[in-house]
């Protein structure tokens, strides 16, 4: 069996011997555990009290989990540009493409440079966007480089 996501999470509940179970069930993802129920565990085998209560715990970890996770949504690709309002020519001086000489640069509603209206999109420089990421990676204790996120292969052995 090659090792995923569910092999970790089962690992880091010592309950290692029931990821094939898992994934043979249609277990191969956590998004898919959340929805694990008593007959689920009946089906892939869970059959020791014990276990069946440290899968339920973690399961109700993982919802409490996204219910904290903010709803952001993140992209890197630059918005398209908006349409050229009508009866004006893009390319005169002072345009949305050419700003005026000396002019200050454009702010969006909202007074922010960058940031949209109330409910709207938000454009962040892609290096502010790395380090709010690495800050709300940091805050929630989660490490990329660790499993259940990764499976690092050490070389020197």
């Amino acid at each position: 069996m090659s090792t995923n996501i569910v092999y970790e999470w089962l690992k880091t509940l010592q309950l290692p011997q029931y990821a094939e179970s898992f994934v043979d069930n249609g277990y191969d993802d956590l998004e898919v555990c959340k929805q694990i129920g008593d007959p689920d565990l009946d089906a892939i085998g869970v059959a020791v009290p014990h276990h069946r209560r440290r899968i339920h715990e973690a399961v109700r970890r993982l919802k409490e989990a996204d219910e904290r996770a903010a709803g952001l949504y993140f992209t890197l690709e630059p918005p398209p540009p908006p349409p050229a309002p009508a009866g004006r020519c893009p390319r005169r001086a002072g345009g949305p493409e050419e700003p005026r000489r000396g002019a200050a640069p454009r702010t969006r509603p909202g007074g922010r440079r960058g940031a949209a209206g109330a409910g709207g999109l938000v454009a962040y420089p892609r290096l502010k966007l790395k380090i709010m990421i690495r800050d709300k990676l940091i805050r929630d204790g989660i490490n990329l480089s660790k499993p259940p996120y990764s499976n690092k292969v050490n070389q020197g052995t």
